[in-house]
């Protein structure tokens, strides 16, 4: 947390409606599969957050163009993670799930239903639109949100994810298919909550003729905790801590972590660095009534040029946390979660994927750990008591092949970096 002395000259912050959750996910497989392969499960990390001007709720985000909440319109660009439910010895090989990214317009008709239209793409131009009906419904410690949509396919789209085309070379026609699901939250204590969700969606014609396709109907189910703000408190107007900008400078190196928190970390013989600017949104400082600060915190990272690489940029969304303590001077612990999207895959995690046999993905879970001491308190400078000096390790990967929307892989990349952090 920040000096008290230099607060007044900062700006106040509000808490943020926000969360950080565990969900695992398990679908049965529509198509011709052995045995053993009838459904697939994967562990999906899951952040939420919403203000003004953009939100991310789970495996969903996007960015408000129009916003009109006295009549009930919405207008976002949005991306959503779309699961391709195949068995996972394959997953790699097919690279993953999809983002596909387009455009929602929301419209609420009463405090709580409302409808959806919503126009998506995949990276190739494959179209589908969504038709959504959907609620949402506050019942004491529950929350509910029943939805039905109609999804319809253009024949690329159909063919590409319906038969493969690419591998089988049969094409079907465009269709229209049909999910049904409701999601449910449960208020558990104080900033715990219970996570659940559920659906069945019936394939249309086209695609259940598809000579891969078995089933006509398929399911998914999702279970897990997360943590939120307490719905039994009002969002606090003024937090202690404030926002950020926080500049780092780092070093690759082919050691695990367990390897590097044991300082025994290998340096790469090929010098690959990375430059990272990161920004942290305050959204609560504390959690179970313990003093926690909570940011958002996206980040740019620009890895550099070298022998065996070409540059390359990193994109990073993340919560962070910050426990602060006194010994003697202000120190801080903090640990990140999040995704990490690369244009071009690093040499130190492409050699790696490589040895191991996969396919390299370029969405990977994303870790950061960190240690800082008060710049303030260590000169003993009051007006320097917003700024902080440290170590981060900067961490990819993609959770122990866990995780299909990872490429279901295992291995990532580390950095260990310096970095200067201003509070504002």
């Amino acid at each position: 947390m920040c000096l008290s002395a230099t607060a007044g000259a900062q700006s106040v912050s509000q808490e943020q409606e926000w969360g950080i959750a565990a969900m695992y996910r398990t679908a049965s497989i529509p198509f011709y599969t052995a045995d053993d392969d009838s459904t697939v499960s994967t562990f999906v990390p899951m952040m939420f957050f919403e203000n003004e001007y953009l939100y991310i709720d789970g495996i969903e985000g996007g960015v408000f163009l129009y916003d009109d909440r006295d009549a009930d319109w919405r207008i976002s660009a949005i991306t959503r993670l779309r699961f391709v439910d195949i068995p996972k010895s394959v997953q790699n090989a097919f690279e993953g799930d999809r983002a596909d990214v387009g455009a929602q317009v929301r419209y609420h008709f009463d405090e709580n239903w409302r409808v959806e239209v919503e126009l998506m793409t995949d990276d190739e131009f494959q179209f589908h639109s969504n038709y959504r009906l959907a609620a949402n419904y506050e019942l004491g410690d529950w929350e509910l949100e029943p939805s039905f949509t109609i999804r319809y396919k253009d024949a690329d789209f159909n063919s590409a994810y319906y038969s493969f085309s690419d591998v089988t070379g049969e094409k079907i026609g465009a269709g229209i298919d049909a999910d049904l699901g409701i999601k449910a939250r449960y208020h558990v204590i104080s900033n715990l909550y219970l996570l659940g969700e559920t659906s069945i969606t019936r394939l249309d014609s086209e695609a259940y003729r598809s000579q891969v396709v078995e089933d006509r109907y398929q399911g998914e189910l999702f279970v897990g905790f997360g943590f939120f703000h307490d719905k039994t408190k009002a969002y606090k107007s003024e937090l202690t801590n404030r926002p950020y900008l926080r500049v780092a400078h780092g070093w690759a190196t082919p050691s695990n972590i367990g390897d590097i928190f044991k300082f025994n970390a290998e340096k790469d013989e090929y010098n690959n660095q990375l430059t990272s600017l990161f920004y942290g949104h305050p959204l609560t400082d504390e959690l179970f009534g313990f003093p926690l600060d909570l940011y958002l915190t996206p980040g740019l990272v620009h890895h550099w040029s070298s022998d065996v690489q070409s540059s390359s940029t990193e994109y990073v969304v993340a919560i962070k946390a910050y426990y602060t303590f006194n010994w003697p001077t202000q120190w801080r612990f903090g640990v990140a979660e999040g995704v990490s999207y690369i244009d071009n895959v690093t040499y130190i995690e492409g050699t790696e994927m490589e040895e191991k046999g996969y396919t390299a993905s370029n969405l990977l879970n994303y870790l950061d750990f960190s240690f800082d001491v008060n710049v303030g308190d260590l000169f003993n400078q009051k007006d320097w008591g917003n700024m902080w000096v440290g170590y981060s390790l900067h961490h990819r990967s993609a959770i122990f092949e866990s995780a299909s929307q990872f490429g279901r892989i295992k291995g990532g990349s580390n950095y260990n970096s310096v970095y200067f952090q201003y509070d504002f």
